[in-house]
This record gives structure tokens, sequence and C-alpha cells, in this order.
């Protein structure tokens, strides 16, 4: 394959840019954003990266300022809608530069799944799609953004909560079909939408996401609904809601609490794969010579299973899951702190 050299941005490709780009992101990037693409991309990529001889840094500065100016305004389209985008980017580019990257993004903004929900006030939104049957909430909480879609949630009466989370959860792949008609059925309410591809929506994923954010009885009342109904969708959701190194959002006094019903020998297999900053959060709440004797163990404890990790992080998440249910923590943004009278 002949070498090829670059002298314009203009006469490139997408599949060149997206090849410089890669050329200058570090390898555990272009590794990790190699992998979102489709194989035969990837491939197409791959070869434009192979055929690159020399890259002059004006081109590989172009290539990576015109991706983050993208990235931008995809933001700001997706946030405030396309007018708003144009406002933005005349404000802070040249005009021609900025209707040059809106048409860039035009058609993957319109073609968003019910974008058009994302600026409606909650309240007026529940107005809308609170009598409409829970396949069809579902279809659309699944299509907003995670913060939205608990405030959607924690406003539906108990009963449909449990119908839509249990929807959202065994959803998968969604005809483009039925998303248009739903979308029809709210077009002369809200706003128009276009015809848009399959895509991975729901699941379990986005029940845990949407419940970490609503306020606790909500989640409460949602998890005990399903609990007898289907006890193994209610562990796989708690599972995914609260993580180890979530214990970051736990208060001091909270993390005393939790450490009192952990011995050394679990919290140091525990801590064998935990972030720095959780490390010193956890040593930060306890004497300096606990701290020093659960440093040692983790230093002499040598190899261990991967499992074995995870297995005592998870028995020390839930001893933090019974303390929160029992009122003795607070996990910051869950809720409870808006129970505090001070």
């Amino acid at each position: 394959m002949p070498a090829k050299r670059f002298n314009s941005v203009d006469e490139m490709t997408g599949t060149q840019k997206a090849a410089v780009l890669l050329l200058t992101l570090e390898e555990e990037a272009a590794s990790t954003l190699l992998r979102q693409l489709e194989p035969r991309t990837v491939e197409e990529i791959t070869r434009e990266l192979a055929s690159i001889e020399d890259l002059p840094p004006t081109i590989r500065d172009r290539v990576v300022t015109e991706f983050y100016e993208l990235a931008l305004a995809q933001t700001w389209a997706s946030e405030g809608g396309l007018d708003y985008a144009r406002v933005l980017l005349n404000k802070s580019m040249d005009p021609k530069d900025a209707e040059r990257i809106l048409g860039q993004i035009q058609t993957a903004v319109r073609k968003t799944p019910f974008a058009f929900l994302q600026k409606a006030e909650t309240q007026n939104l529940l107005t809308f799609i609170q009598d409409e049957h829970p396949q069809t909430i579902a279809l659309i909480v699944s299509h907003l953004a995670h913060h939205k879609a608990a405030e959607i949630l924690a406003g539906l009466p108990g009963p449909k909560q449990i119908e839509v989370v249990k929807r959202v959860a065994n959803m998968e792949q969604t005809n483009p079909e039925v998303v248009s008609e739903v979308e029809r059925g709210l077009e002369s309410r809200l706003s128009n939408m276009l015809n848009q591809s399959f895509e991975q929506i729901g699941g379990v994923d986005t029940v845990a996401e949407v419940l970490n954010l609503v306020d606790r009885t909500t989640e409460k009342g949602i998890m005990e609904g399903l609990e007898s109904e289907d006890p193994d969708l209610v562990e796989e959701i708690r599972r995914l809601m609260f993580v180890f190194e979530d214990i970051m959002l736990v208060d001091d006094r909270g993390i005393q609490a939790v450490l009192k019903e952990v011995d050394n020998d679990e919290l140091a297999l525990a801590l064998k794969t935990a972030s720095e900053d959780l490390r010193a959060k956890i040593f930060g709440n306890m004497s300096d010579r606990a701290a020093q004797l659960i440093q040692e163990d983790m230093e002499y404890m040598g190899p261990v299973r991967v499992s074995d990790v995870e297995a005592a992080q998870q028995r020390i998440v839930d001893i933090v899951r019974r303390l929160e249910d029992a009122g003795e923590i607070i996990i910051t943004g869950r809720g409870g702190d808006k129970e505090m009278i001070v």
C-alpha cells in the first residue's frame, strides 16, 4: 500500500481523519475507541493508519481541533437543540466554520430517538406520558438521559413504576418502526422526529443507573414491588446499583460504621484493586496503626484471584447497602440528604 502524506485537512476523508486522531491518542485510549466501532470500520481505519508515512503537526492539530469542535457542538445540539448550537458556534468561531460543523452534526442529532424530549420540563412530560401504556413509557424512558428518566420514574404511580422498570430491564433491541410510531403519537403535542436505526437500549444497566438517581423512598418501593415477582432481577439490579468504588460517596461517619463490621483480612483483600482515592478515604478513617497493618497485609498477600477480590468487595458492598437500608449511613446523591434536618 502506497504511503500517504496529507497537505490539507479539507482533502481528507472521515476515515483518514479518524486514523489521524487515533495516532494522537495514547495506545490504551485508541484501543478503547476502536473496540466501540464496527469490524468493517476498524478495518478501514487500520488500513489508513498503516498507509500514513508522515504526519505534519499542523494537520494533526487541525484534526484534533475539528474533533473537539464537533464533540462540543454535538453536546450543545443534544442538550439545547440545533438553533442553540448554532448561536454558540457563531459566537465562538467564524460563521462559515460554524455552519460547516453544524451541517456535519445536523443529521445525527435529528436521528437521536426522542431527542426533543430532553428539553421538556419533567412535570410537563409526565402530564403527556403518565397515562400511556407502561411499555410505551419504558421505551421513552430508555431513550432519556438517566437523570431525566429518574425524575419521570419518581413521578409515576407506584404500580406503574414497577411495570415500567420491568419492561426497561427486559428491553434489548427495538424496531425503529415501533419507535417511530410512538414518536408520531407525541408529534402533535411535542415535536417532530425522523426514523432511526436499531440500537441497544434499556436493560438492567439502565434500570440500575436510573434507580441510583431516584430518591430512596421511590427506589425502595420499586425494589420491594419487584421482589415478589422476580427476586433474581432485583438482586441483579441491586448489585449494579452500588459498586465498591461508590464507597467514596459514603461520609466519614458512615465509613467508620462499615469498618466496624469488616475484618482486616477481608478489607485488605477488597482494597487490592481499589483506587488510590478510595484507599486514602478508608485509611483516613482508621487509626495510623490499623491502616499500617492493612497496608502490610496487602503487601505480603502476594497474587490473589480477581474473583476472590470481587467477592470480598461485594460482601462489603452488601454491608453498606444493609446499613443504608437501616438508616445508619447516608450515601451522597441517594436522596437521604433530603431527609436530614440540621
